[in-house]
């Protein structure tokens, strides 16, 4: 096992961390609060540039090897080229943009903002190809082939056919199996259903099938957690990725513990060690051979630095390279 953290970090808290796609993952993209996309050569460990928009960015992906888009604080979509160094603002939302997303299989950029609006965006033209209004506030997103899972405030989850967006409605309204506020939804790389994380230090594992049979196989599970003699500690588990090739997740909590899990045999594989403040991102590249892993102090504990267990000022990013020991089923 080898870990390094990448030099010219963000200097406020880092959102989202998302590895180059089509297997060419030398590159990392990072989103923060200080208002910059950065590009790392995750090879070399090294920072290669940046650009900015005027307000904290809350997420960002790759369209293609040298496309990104992010959004924010403030309200705008950009598309930037690093090849060209051109920068394009390709619409707005209402209120921040919380999730960027590109559907690869069906060449469709997703976001969805504190407007409770998802919109849908051509990505070769900067245009807007649809909008539908939900009940909540969007605060996570993600999608697997033709579906996509959206999270919102009040615990709500909505499951959505990207093919018949035309529609406006989901394929279905569910709510959380979690009493708490949801904080992140990944879906499996199988398409059979997703994992949702919440504010409580908890993780459901669902399933997309309404079959019953299929869906006596949902459950719950507690992590994220530590006892101090009577007290139990219960921390936000703010990240999941997906282990593309073998279908096992890694989470990352504000306790600043990452966890792999075996979702299928519902096993904990391993923990890594404590990291310098609380987990925020997680992504693993395309190969699966490296995890990138946001550290960052995410205002859990308020504004007072005097309050948090460990040094808040730390923002990092790690890139560990890790083996099958850590991300493959026993």
């Amino acid at each position: 096992m080898s870990e390094h953290p990448l030099l010219n970090p963000p200097t406020d808290g880092i959102t989202a961390v998302h590895f180059s796609p089509n297997n060419q993952s030398q590159f990392l993209l990072a989103s923060s609060w200080d208002a910059s996309v950065r590009l790392y050569d995750v090879n070399q460990h090294t920072f290669r540039q940046m650009y900015k928009h005027a307000a904290p960015v809350l997420d960002c992906c790759f369209i293609d090897s040298t496309r990104t888009v992010s959004g924010g604080l403030d309200r705008l979509l950009k598309m930037f080229d690093f090849n060209t160094q051109q920068e394009t603002v390709m619409g707005y939302h209402d209120n921040a943009i919380r999730c960027v997303h590109y559907s690869p299989e069906i060449n469709i950029l997703i976001t969805g903002s504190w407007d409770s609006t998802l919109k849908f965006w051509d990505s070769r033209v900067p245009n807007c190809i649809g909008t539908c209004s939900l009940p909540d506030k969007i605060y996570t997103l993600d999608s697997v082939s033709e579906l996509l899972v959206v999270g919102t405030a009040q615990r709500k989850v909505s499951v959505w056919d990207l093919r018949k967006i035309s529609t406006n409605t989901p394929i279905e309204n569910r709510e959380s199996n979690l009493k708490y506020q949801t904080r992140c939804i990944r879906c499996f790389p199988n398409k059979q259903g997703y994992v949702l994380s919440s504010i409580e230090g908890r993780v459901a594992v669902e399933f997309f099938d309404a079959n019953p049979e299929i869906q006596k196989k949902k459950y719950a599970f507690k992590c994220h957690r530590a006892k101090e003699g009577a007290i139990e500690n219960i921390f936000p588990v703010n990240a999941i990725a997906f282990h593309k090739q073998y279908g096992t997740f890694a989470t990352g909590g504000s306790d600043a513990f990452v966890n792999m899990w075996d979702g299928a045999n519902k096993k904990r594989l391993c923990q890594f060690h404590q990291y310098p403040a609380g987990i925020t991102s997680l992504a693993f590249s395309p190969e699966g051979n490296m995890l990138a892993i946001a550290s960052s102090y995410n205002y859990e504990y308020g504004a007072d630095p005097q309050q948090a267990p460990n040094d808040i000022t730390k923002n990092n990013i790690f890139v560990r390279r890790v083996s099958d020991l850590e991300t493959k089923p026993k």
